[in-house]
């Protein structure tokens, strides 16, 4: 039995997002996984409250306010085998029952750019979260270390596969269609 896996990448245009763009040149500079197509269960490493980007951690995502209300992105899919995809979500539930331990990983950034490893106990950025989960499956695993991973890397992986880019209120609006591969030519 498969299962099916998305990553998301998001241009949120908060002024963090504004920053780390500066720096990489890319303009989708947030990392999510969800384990449902309505992006219901949506994980990250983030801001803990909209208003605080300096409060972060893990962090269980809102697809449909927030930063992400007028934001934009791009969804992968990926079927994987259930144990898979039940490893994943077992090490995501096991964040979420100890998120308070859990920071965000704001030196590691500054790891990415030295290319030096910074590591901080229970810290993680997004994209190094997203790494970390993916790397629970033997499809989705990734090379680079994943305190390197930027969401191009991701985003490059050959088991994925685009299935929208747009405004996610949009995807959101119409993810009755049930054809999500036609969603990324009506999006703009």
């Amino acid at each position: 039995m498969e299962k099916t896996v998305y990553i998301i990448l998001s241009d949120t245009s908060t002024w963090f997002s504004k920053m780390i763009g500066m720096y990489t040149g890319r303009n989708r500079n947030h990392a999510s996984i969800a384990f449902d197509e309505q992006l219901n269960e949506m994980y990250s490493f983030g801001r803990k409250q909209r208003y605080n980007p300096i409060n972060g951690g893990f962090v269980q995502e809102n697809a449909r306010g927030g930063v992400f209300k007028n934001a934009n992105c791009s969804i992968f899919q990926c079927k994987i085998s259930l144990s898979e995809f039940e490893q994943m979500q077992n090490r995501v539930l096991a964040f979420r029952e100890e998120q308070d331990r859990y920071k965000y990983n704001l030196l590691g950034l500054f790891g990415i750019a030295l290319r030096l490893k910074i590591h901080r106990e229970n810290a993680y950025f997004c994209s190094q979260f997203v790494a970390t989960i993916m790397n629970e499956s033997s499809t989705l695993s990734i090379d680079t270390p994943t305190y390197l991973v930027q969401p191009h890397h991701i985003a490059e992986h050959p088991a994925l596969q685009l299935i929208y880019e747009g405004r996610f209120q949009y995807y959101l609006l119409n993810n009755n269609l049930g054809d999500a591969s036609k969603w990324k030519e009506l999006a703009y």
